[in-house]
């Protein structure tokens, strides 16, 4: 397998997780869309797979530009507070902003590991 292969196919399996995860966020918000998510589930897997992978790559990139964002605006801060002077480096990031990223952070992985806990439920009332 080609090492461009791998890589296209890993990235669209992280995209394929990033959109169905946002629609099962959607479809546990709406309960008209979980069960009409729960239908085509069923009957549709393939084209659900791909629709997940589109979503996946528009949040992606959604992602993407506040995360960038959010580091233009933290230089933007830097560099207005503290302007350069002859013969001094650039100012470092400011730790406070980069902890507050990380509690984002933190809280969002909590968040995916409680719509995955909610999932596994959903699955095994399914089962029953």
């Amino acid at each position: 397998m080609n090492s461009d292969n791998l890589i296209l196919l890993l990235q669209q399996g992280f995209r394929i997780s990033l959109g169905a995860t946002a629609s099962l966020v959607e479809t546990l918000q709406d309960d008209q869309k979980r069960s009409e998510t729960l239908s085509k589930l069923g009957s549709q897997l393939i084209q659900l797979t791909q629709e997940w992978s589109e979503k996946g790559e528009i949040t992606e990139q959604e992602a993407r530009s506040y995360v960038d964002s959010l580091l233009r605006q933290q230089t933007n801060q830097t560099t207005s507070a503290t302007p350069p002077t002859a013969g001094t480096s650039p100012a470092t990031p400011n730790p406070a902003a980069a902890t507050d990223v990380q509690l984002e952070i933190q809280e969002l992985i909590a968040q995916i590991a409680a719509m995955r806990a909610e999932l596994e439920n959903l699955r095994s009332q399914d089962d029953r």
